[in-house]
């Protein structure tokens, strides 16, 4: 298939581009509008093209890989270290061996505190994270923690909802051994500067670790450019399949890693004495990898690529200027994130007066918008914001400004149903 429309660097045509994805065009009952996804920070939806790929997959080749002779298994193979190939030219990757291939972003960052935290961590070490992490970059430090002892500083927000570069410039001076952080907040949309924070780190020699859930579907990552020692993403915010992921890795460092589960496909030699382990990337894939979700994932990064990541990132950033103008005429609501809409992503995350976010969510719900209510996994943000939870909208290639009035006429009806106005 090809894509339902033509993009360049600075345009592009959300409402044919949603003719892509078949669950935005499904029939609704009558009198029910056409559903307004304003959930991709959770989960995008997924094109035509990529549910074709995996189906192809499944239909033609299916086969375990890496060991079989048979036509099939190589087949099978030859599609999953292509996907392989796929995902490192997307990143720009120096080497296709430094994409492990994971289920998600969760993955691969519990892959990298147990493979190198464990290698390099001692009691007397300090890593450095931030406030505005997922839970997914902040747990599996905590639980390695407890087991090492070593200690954890945060950088705090600025009252621009934005990381303190002060406090972080003062946080290195203590030589921590990593620092960890979103390249974009998926609660509030805060983008972070990940190449000034790297260069800040590697001066003070600290590894880093990137958390690109939320970059990776909504701008072009470079991960040579940016100089990160990790970064992890989930296909599942890229218009791929749930169940594909990647953790980048630098080479030297993955090669000095000790693989994080084991089993097969990650050994050279096992004995009743012991094992040898496989090179990268295999040392890390230990057991039947998702082939076909991999295959999908690089699907996605293929269809993004034909869209334009520059021009997906200028879509959403219009979107955002024009909610922004749009959203002040509902009475009470209080937004959340940045100012300056270049440090921020397409999302809005928001408050509605005395109405809790779950109850907003339902009345947008029955207007037949979906966004998430929550703490959006980031209870420490929440927190720092002085809140409980939170109504987060986020926006993505196939999202129109009829969606922005849809919304916007949806928190005024929210304001009406619970007598506020």
């Amino acid at each position: 298939m090809v894509l339902s429309t033509q993009t360049s660097a600075t345009t592009l045509d959300g409402a044919a581009l949603r003719r892509d994805f078949p669950i935005l065009n499904q029939p609704q009952p009558e009198g029910r509008p056409p559903l307004a996804f304003l959930d991709s920070a959770a989960s995008s939806q997924k094109p035509e093209q990529v549910i074709q790929a995996i189906d192809t997959y499944y239909r033609t080749i299916n086969a375990n890989i890496h060991r079989g002779v048979y036509e099939l298994s190589e087949a099978a193979t030859a599609a999953y270290e292509a996907a392989r190939q796929t995902m490192a030219t997307f990143l720009n990757a120096r080497q296709a061996r430094e994409c492990i291939f994971v289920r998600n972003t969760t993955e691969a960052i519990n892959l990298a505190a147990n493979a190198w935290g464990r290698s390099n961590l001692t009691a007397n070490d300090r890593i450095v994270l931030t406030v505005m992490e997922h839970h997914s970059n902040l747990v599996p430090w905590h639980m390695l923690r407890e087991e090492i002892g070593f200690s954890i500083d945060y950088i705090p927000l600025t009252d621009d909802h934005q990381l303190d570069m002060t406090v972080y410039a003062q946080l290195l001076e203590q030589k921590p051994k990593l620092v960890g952080f979103a390249h974009v907040s998926n609660a509030i949309g805060a983008l972070n500067d990940v190449a000034a924070m790297t260069r800040m780190a590697h001066d003070a020699g600290a590894a880093v670790l990137v958390d690109a859930a939320q970059s990776v579907p909504h701008m072009p990552v470079d991960v040579q450019a940016l100089d990160v020692d990790f970064l992890a993403l989930s296909g599942h915010k890229m218009v791929g399949p749930m169940g594909s992921g990647v953790l980048y890795g630098k080479r030297e460092l993955l090669e000095a890693m000790p693989p994080y589960m084991g089993g097969g496909s990650m050994i050279r030699k096992v004995t009743l004495d012991g094992t040898t382990f496989a090179d990268i990337p295999a040392r890390f894939e230990a057991g039947t990898p998702a082939v076909a979700d991999q295959v999908g994932l690089a699907a996605a990064a293929d269809y993004l690529t034909a869209v334009g990541l520059e021009a997906i990132r200028e879509h959403e950033l219009e979107l955002l200027d024009y909610a922004m103008e749009q959203l002040p005429s509902v009475p009470h609501l209080t937004m959340y994130g940045p100012e300056d809409l270049s440090k921020r992503s397409g999302v809005i995350s928001f408050t509605l007066g005395s109405i809790h976010p779950h109850d907003v969510a339902a009345i947008l719900d029955g207007e037949n918008i979906a966004v998430r209510a929550g703490h959006h996994c980031a209870q420490p943000l929440m927190a720092a914001l002085g809140v409980v939870a939170t109504t987060r909208a986020s926006f993505y290639m196939y999202n129109t400004r009829d969606d922005v009035d849809r919304l916007v006429a949806g928190l005024h009806k929210a304001n009406e149903v619970f007598g506020q106005v």
